[in-house]
């Protein structure tokens, strides 16, 4: 028998799936801005088109066999740069709220089940390196690892989880009910809420599809059809994050200008924030994660920067400075022309 065409194949779809959120990622890039969160859909996309093209090489094409070893290996690493990547989307947005206990806490049950990912995939990669050496069936075992891969990523997706809708349950539940922006918070709990219950549930999927798998890389039974087609799912998953972040990049504010919540704070003109100290104490919100947003119509400075003050009430203050000298400051608790907003900032 010949060797099959590669677009008769599905690898060849998921590579195409690849680029397409390669691409598109980019695209929702250039039309907002670039940053580390903005740049986890675009490398899993890109791990994905590089791991079912190198799979395809490896195991169902006739050359060389050190070639197809090769092929194995590398396609072995993209599949740990998607699939665990994936988890790195909530990581960012973690490490950038969570503070002290909580971030010390995370940061440790992360990088444990990261590092129990990596080493087993690393003994994946051998094992079928070894399997296409030496032409050995070793499905057995490679599928047992699996398991505990796949269990591994779902765990990380479910502490990821627990940390950042608990966040943004108490920051939407201290949030002014008259506030806008309460529909903001509501949408980002519940965005988070899908796409964390989304990714876990195809982690627990693909370990129980997996593990009953007979063939290598081949979809006969109706266990690695099911496996194919979480994978397809896991494949397709970037389009929510991309989602996620197009959604929820600008907020309208009482028909002011538009904020844009992933800028630094020196770079938001006309506006001013006071961290929020009602949060609740489970998790400390980090002073550059969620602020009081007030709009000062009398300051027309382009260039602002934030500074704050502590007031014997225990209050905060805030002095709104030109890069070089002073020019006013505001006590924003009595002060009654502005409205407080809550936003986000990374």
């Amino acid at each position: 028998m010949g060797v099959p065409a590669y677009f008769e194949l599905s690898w060849s779809i998921l590579s195409t799936i690849g680029l397409f959120l390669t691409v598109a990622g980019l695209w929702a890039t250039a039309i907002t801005r670039l940053s580390r969160l903005h740049l986890v859909p675009i490398i899993v996309s890109i791990a994905c088109a590089i791991a079912n093209g190198l799979c395809y090489f490896a195991f169902y094409t006739q050359n060389p066999v050190r070639q197809r070893v090769a092929a194995s290996v590398f396609a072995d690493t993209f599949w740990l740069v998607q699939e665990a990547g994936l988890s790195f989307y909530s990581y960012q947005i973690l490490v950038h709220t969570l503070k002290d206990r909580a971030s010390l806490i995370f940061r440790a049950i992360f990088w444990s089940l990261m590092t129990c990912i990596i080493a087993l995939r690393i003994t994946i990669a051998v094992t079928r390196a070894v399997e296409l050496a030496t032409n050995q069936p070793f499905q057995t075992r490679i599928d047992y690892l699996h398991l505990g891969y796949f269990t591994a990523i779902a765990l990380v997706e479910i502490s990821s989880a627990t940390f950042l809708i608990r966040l943004l349950r108490d920051a939407y539940g201290t949030s002014p009910w008259s506030s806008p922006t309460r529909g903001v918070f509501r949408h980002l709990l519940q965005s988070t809420e899908i796409r964390l219950a989304s990714l876990s549930c195809i982690g627990i999927l693909r370990a129980v599809t997996y593990s009953l798998q007979t063939t290598a890389q081949s979809a006969t039974t109706v266990a690695g059809e099911f496996d194919r087609f979480a994978y397809t799912l896991e494949c397709l998953f970037p389009t929510v994050m991309i989602i996620d972040i197009l959604a929820s990049k600008r907020f309208q504010f009482d028909g002011h200008s538009t904020l844009h919540c992933s800028d630094p704070l020196e770079e938001q003109q006309e506006w001013a924030g006071r961290r929020n100290r009602r949060s609740a104490p489970w998790a400390e919100i980090s002073p550059r994660s969620v602020y009081f947003v007030f709009r000062i119509s009398s300051t027309k400075e382009p260039h602002l920067t934030i500074t704050h003050y502590s007031l014997p009430s225990g209050q905060t203050a805030l002095a709104l400075n030109k890069r070089t000298t002073p020019t006013t400051a505001h006590c924003l608790a009595c002060n009654n022309k502005v409205s407080p907003r809550f936003f986000l900032a990374p």
